[in-house]
């Protein structure tokens, strides 16, 4: 970058000696060759380069190519007979050129830095503990199952679960977010994070390879790969245009002196206007700031926590009308809690105390909800004895003196105990005590906090249709559907269910528009693949759900979702807005040259100075 700008300062400073040189004295036209020939060499030395290996490579139709020909000619013209030198503009095409350069330069080095925060999230060491001693080795030669010490300042280098110790995490690189995470044992923490203020043991879960640290850098590293329309359209764009461009402005040359009466006198006047055609019409502008455009966007959405596989997914998400939830861990935390506790013949507290230590052994989401919801049971000293489990029903057990059945409706009717029904929505545990009914417990997967925001912004951006698919009960994804004020729900689906609505709704689409499908779990990875673009909740969700996934979102906020469409538009805008104007401005200046009032100047604006806008302007997409 230093060395590029001392460069152009180096050829200004040579070309206005030039300048003075040729007025105050009477030189010939090939003394001012050789003098003017040191400026333009300092400022195009490398782009004669590019374009003769272009030639030597076979592929010579490109923008080195066509600002060598134009100033090489420029140089030439002058010992045409009639004909007026035109070194200073030759120079001067170079000159911009390498300011245009300059800028991409600078541009890319911004967007390249607005990732560049996820590349340092790489860890460089871990301490593992081996035969109880300490050792420092690369984070690739850590096994599963192996525990590992972060102290203060360290990155978390391979994802596990805290053994012993607590601490806050700076997770900013991975989700966007700037509020530490506190953490202790038995929580999970992920790769990438900094640990800020204790130090902790972790038990690896994750290989190096499979870690979460490893698959954000490989989506960044691979997002370029993957060419928008747009970026696709403008590169075979460029390969068909740039010869007929060339061709055009040989048949600009020689066609019309041929016809004119006079070769030789209007053989200059028509060089010139060939060699401005060249200039102007080299796509500089549309090649350099399109895929810089959409660079800019996925490294200004990184920012936010949302990793967008590469730049034709911007494409779709920008056209989105439709977007499809998955319930559970989506809209939902996925985690069930006690929501209600309505006793019949006891008090709540004994109730809970009574099912929760039913539900000791049990492995079910649902028993863990009952313990959360009275850890004392824990430490109370009540003896469990004779547990039963009843497939399907639910669990019985002696729990001190007293026989507890904790169970579904199902349990109570094979008891032949009248049980209360409940206005609740959610999963309702009976609980009878020595057969006779003792009340019931409300447990729900509780919705996210920022789930209604989330569904409010996409209507306010002009999504059409918001719909959830759910495997769980018509009640409970009812209730879901009404408090988030979704427009359409379906539930009791299997996965094989949400591909075939995931397909009628792609079906039923407008042509031009997308569909989008939110999810995070195992079974929402064919669905995630099938749709237009698939979005995975990516800081909780299954790998396989990432994997499938086209958008991830590393903070599982739902109102990031709205945000990623808003910054597709947004990207997709900037690359019109830079097309347009940059077809506008050449037209314009092409139109003035073939009638006689375009000169070398104007040429030099609508290419280099089109290119230094429009890379300015792509740089906006960084802003988010």
């Amino acid at each position: 970058m230093k060395g590029s700008l001392a460069r152009i300062i180096i050829t200004v400073i040579l070309l206005v000696i030039c300048v003075i040189i040729e007025r105050r004295g009477q030189l010939a036209t090939w003394q001012l060759l050789l003098l003017y020939l040191i400026p333009y060499l300092t400022a195009g030395y490398d782009t004669l380069k590019e374009a003769a290996e272009g030639i030597a490579h076979g592929d010579m139709f490109n923008e080195h190519f066509l600002m060598s020909v134009a100033t090489i000619g420029a140089l030439c013209i002058g010992f045409l007979p009639g004909a007026e030198t035109q070194f200073p503009e030759a120079v001067f095409v170079m000159l911009f050129f390498q300011i245009g350069e300059l800028f991409e330069g600078y541009a890319e080095g911004k967007s390249r830095d607005s990732i560049a925060h996820l590349m340092d999230i790489r860890p460089d060491i871990a301490h593992v503990v081996r035969e109880g001693k300490e050792k420092e080795v690369n984070p690739e030669e850590v096994a599963v199952g192996e525990t590992i010490v972060i102290r203060p300042g360290e990155k978390v280098p391979l994802d596990g679960v805290i053994l012993e110790g607590n601490t806050a995490l700076n997770t900013i690189a991975l989700t966007g977010e700037s509020m530490p995470r506190d953490v202790t044992c038995g929580d999970e923490v992920i790769s990438g994070c900094v640990n800020l203020t204790g130090a902790v043991k972790v038990r690896t879960t994750k290989s190096f390879g499979e870690s979460t640290v490893s698959k954000i850098i490989h989506l960044v590293e691979s997002a370029n790969e993957k060419k928008s329309r747009s970026e696709a359209f403008i590169t075979r764009f460029a390969k068909v245009y740039t010869p007929i461009v060339v061709f055009a402005a040989i048949a600009l040359a020689f066609l019309p002196p041929l016809f004119s009466g006079n070769f030789t006198a209007t053989l200059p006047v028509w060089l010139y206007r060939a060699l401005i055609f060249l200039v102007v019409s080299c796509p500089c502008a549309l090649v350099i700031s399109v895929p810089l455009t959409f660079f800019g966007g996925i490294g200004g959405a990184s920012r936010k926590g949302i990793l967008i596989k590469g730049s034709n997914y911007m494409d779709t998400l920008a056209k989105v009308q439709t977007v499809v939830f998955d319930k559970t861990g989506t809209l939902t935390h996925g985690q069930f809690a006690v929501e209600a506790v309505h006793p019949d013949s006891c008090d709540e507290r004994h109730l809970l105390h009574l099912a929760a230590h039913v539900e000791h052994y049990s492995t079910h989401p649902i028993g863990a909800a009952l313990r959360d919801a009275f850890p004392e049971e824990a430490t109370d000293g009540c003896e469990v004895s004779d547990i039963e489990e009843i497939a399907g029903h639910g669990i019985r057990a002696r729990v001190g003196s007293d026989i507890v059945s904790v169970g579904n409706t199902k349990m109570m009717k094979s008891m032949g105990i009248e049980w209360r029904d409940c206005h609740h929505k959610g999963t309702i545990i009976h609980v009878a005590i020595n057969g006779r009914y003792a009340g019931h417990i409300v447990i729900n997967d509780k919705v996210k906090e920022d789930s209604a925001a989330a569904i409010s912004k996409l209507h306010e951006l002009g999504v059409s249709r918001t719909v959830m698919l759910t495997g769980d009960r018509e009640e409970v994804a009812e209730h879901v559907a009404t408090q988030l004020h979704l427009d359409e729900y379906h539930s009791e689906l299997l996965p094989t269910d949400k591909i075939s609505h995931i397909e009628r709704l792609t079906e039923s689409q407008a042509e031009g528009t997308s569909v989008a499908f939110v999810g995070d779990g195992i079974n929402d990875a064919p669905v995630l693949a099938r749709a237009d673009v698939g979005i995975a909740m990516g800081g909780l969700g299954s790998d396989a759900a990432i994997e499938a996934a086209d958008v991830v979102l590393m903070d599982d906020k739902p109102s990031k979702i709205a945000l990623a469409i808003r910054i597709a538009r947004r990207t997709l805008s900037i690359a019109r807005q830079n097309v347009w104007f940059a077809i506008g401005v050449k037209v314009a200046v092409l139109l003035l040259a073939a009638v006689g009032l375009g000169n070398m100047w104007m040429a030099v604006f609508a290419d280099v100075g089109v290119t230094v806008l429009a890379v300015l302007n792509a740089m906006r997409a960084l802003r988010v």
